[in-house]
């Protein structure tokens, strides 16, 4: 990536960025990867360093566990390994195993669904391997406490075992001295302590001389003296030697170990490199949550679309105060190749600038940029920016002089694959010709097909943007009334200056400002004047087209709820029918199941009955049914001629009549709620409920 001028990152604040992401980063790997942040321009490389970063937000934000647990420095521990005749020490090789431990737990971490779902971040530790040797040999020579274990080797194993002996006869042997001392008044309060390694007994100063041993010295108030008793001198240089011998193995040991491990210092590296990659990783992850960054779509070719982009460091700024940060949506493409923004200072026209700028540098460099997810990125080559005053004391420049070898540099350098930023293009010098340097500057950069964000005050550039292909007026909205800037980017018209509207807000003489107005070319007054009222028009027509779009949104709710109410009415009224429908079926079922009884009846009747006609006349009745009420009625009134009802309960042997067809039969079982009645010559299984008991009416 070319830069110009030298400081393009200071003047774009991506080194603050990168301050950032240091605070971030637990190890030393990731924090130098920080600070060798680059710009790049081949789309691989881009690719791969910020779908890394996307996955690991992922993880974050689902709160997903991944294995980064060893953040300690331990690369010239490594370094020595790979050292002819060096020696580690047991905590050398505790951190050893620790990180070998980790990159196991990353290796585990990586089953074959999570290296589909992460392929990107599967690619750091594709091409290396676990190998369980350097933990199996550690784990023979140290234990979990980083001491070097007995059974290391046989000699240790025997010069522990003799220490422990020797600790043992010596401790006996000093109990004695110091209970005959203690006897005889001589001990201080403190009985026992140690001196250079050497158990001495504490004895008061008055009685010193008349202990035999060796004067290891005396405490400050001269009250103490520790000496070593005659009796142990010879068992503390047995201990003292043994000691020196275990030292002595430990060192053995630990070089041999050394040695065994050294093959290994390459590969040790390469894990200290792999944690510390997966930590830059996280760091960049955990700062783009923080900044609401994500991944854009990104092609290789110049070009912006970027859609509610923000600047990620006044995002972090306005964050903690709950404070609104204005996004802004812009495209720069062959037929937008020069976005000219005009408008008020303090509007927000650098902002918005370095906005754009400083989310391509991050982008570039395989940073989560905050913006929304289906804007597109393009890759550009070289990044240009003029941006405040370049004046140099040293070379006796001024800052228009400056402003032109800027200008000069941007026009001889300049190509297709370039992204440029001036901020107040042509300032500096004469209005008249200054603008028309400015504008000659423009033509030539549009010509070579550069991109790029220019912000003027000047009226001919806005005028030429109109009728120039290739560059397009923008302008930052303005509230006349509040005289405050509202940040918000609007493309394809210019803006005012407000010069006159300022100067009345403020508070100005009016005498002042009409002068100032006489003054002016009675044509530039104007136009600036349009310019501010087709402004402050627009913003009224999107307010109200946010308010019109607010109301469609309600009816489009209104008419979703009217359209679920709709729908049950419809699925109630259908359900109704359904039951009418059922109900219907179910009585014709009933009546269908009593005409079969019926007919059954009638055909056992004809078998048995010796008078046809009468059978004969019932089947007729049953099938061709002319007035049923006549019939019902009269029949009736015969049966209740013969029978009279009683408020009785049915029981077995009762005598009942059936309430809809006034058949009279016998209760010869109850079921429950059912009975069955003998009706003739053929028992029926019939409700209680459709029964009354009769008693047939004696003839007088």
């Amino acid at each position: 990536m070319q830069l110009y001028p030298n400081n393009t990152l200071t003047q774009l604040e991506f080194e603050k960025i990168k301050k950032q992401l240091l605070n971030y980063c637990q190890t030393e790997f990731a924090k130098t990867r920080v600070e060798e942040l680059r710009i790049h321009t081949h789309i691989k490389f881009i690719e791969t360093q910020i779908n890394q970063t996307h996955e690991f937000k992922l993880l974050l934000q689902h709160q997903h566990y991944f294995p980064i647990q060893f953040i300690n420095n331990i690369g010239k521990v490594i370094k020595l390994l790979s050292v002819s005749g060096a020696t580690l020490s047991e905590l050398d090789f505790v951190q050893l195993k620790d990180l070998t431990t980790n990159l196991e737990s990353i290796f585990r971490w990586f089953s074959d669904e999570k290296k589909l779902a992460f392929p990107f971040l599967y690619q750091i530790i594709q091409t290396s391997y676990y190998e369980k040797n350097i933990q199996v040999w550690i784990d023979e020579i140290i234990d979990e406490a980083g001491v070097v274990r007995d059974n290391a080797s046989d000699d240790l194993h025997k010069i522990r075992l003799s220490i422990f002996k020797k600790r043992n006869e010596l401790r006996k042997v000093f109990d004695k001295v110091i209970a005959k001392l203690a006897k005889a008044g001589y001990t201080a309060e403190i009985d026992e302590s140690f001196s250079n390694g050497r158990r001495v007994v504490a004895v008061f100063s008055e009685y010193k001389r008349q202990v035999k041993g060796i004067l290891h010295g005396e405490s400050d108030s001269r009250k103490t003296a520790f000496i070593e008793p005659e009796e142990t001198i010879q068992l503390n240089n047995d201990l003292y030697s043994l000691e020196g011998d275990e030292r002595k193995e430990v060192l053995r040991i630990l070089k041999e170990l050394t040695q065994k491990l050294s093959i290994y210092a390459p590969l040790l590296q390469n894990y200290l490199e792999i944690i510390g990659e997966y930590d830059f990783i996280q760091a960049k992850a955990k700062l783009a949550i923080d900044y609401n960054g994500n991944l854009p779509n990104i092609i290789d070719k110049a070009y912006v679309d970027l859609k509610d982009a923000y600047h990620p460091l006044l995002f972090l700024y306005n964050k903690p105060l709950n404070k609104k940060t204005i996004p802004l949506n812009i495209t720069l493409d062959q037929q937008h190749r020069i976005i000219l923004i005009s408008g008020p200072n303090a509007g927000g026209k650098t902002v918005a600038m370095k906005t754009i700028g400083l989310n391509q540098l991050m982008m570039q460099s395989g940073l989560l940029v905050p913006v929304s997810a289906t804007s597109t990125m393009g890759i550009f080559k070289q990044i240009f920016i003029q941006i405040g005053d370049e004046q140099s004391i040293e070379f006796e420049l001024s800052t228009y002089s400056s402003h032109l070898i800027s200008m000069k540099y941007f026009l001889e350098h300049a190509n297709g694959k370039t992204l440029f930023f001036i901020d107040e293009l042509g300032s500096g010098s004469d209005p008249n010709l200054g603008g028309a340097f400015a504008q000659v500057i423009l033509e030539e950069l549009c010509k070579k097909h550069a991109m790029g964000i220019v912000t003027t005050h000047y009226l001919n550039l806005k005028i030429m943007a109109n009728n120039t292909k290739g560059i397009v007026n923008a302008a930052m909205a303005f509230d006349e009334k509040t005289l405050l800037p509202l940040y918000q980017l609007s493309i394809g018209k210019p803006g005012s200056s407000y010069t006159f509207s300022i100067a009345e807000r403020i508070g100005l003489h009016h005498s002042l400002i009409n002068r100032a107005k006489s003054i002016v070319n009675a044509d530039h007054f104007k136009l600036d004047k349009l310019l501010n009222n087709t402004e402050q028009n627009l913003q009224q027509v999107n307010s109200e087209k946010k308010q019109l779009q607010i109301l469609l949104k309600q009816n489009e709710k209104l008419k979703d709820e009217m359209q679920v109410l709709i729908n049950k009415e419809k699925h109630k009224q259908q359900v109704e029918l359904l039951q009418h429908q059922n109900k219907i079926a179910a009585e014709r079922l009933i009546y269908l199941k009593d005409m079969e009884r019926k007919l059954k009846q009638i055909v056992f009747d004809y078998k048995k009955a010796t008078d046809k006609k009468e059978v004969i006349k019932n089947l007729q009745n049953l099938l061709f049914k002319k007035d049923e009420k006549v019939v019902v009625n009269k029949i009736a009134k015969k049966v209740n001629s013969k029978y009279k009802e009683l408020n009785t309960s049915i029981a077995v042997g009762s005598l009942v009549k059936l309430k809809k067809n006034y058949q009279v039969g016998e209760v010869k079982e109850i079921r429950g709620k059912r009975a069955i009645v003998q009706i003739g010559l053929l028992p029926m299984n019939l409700e209680i409920i459709d029964l009354v008991v009769v008693e047939k009416i004696s003839a007088e």
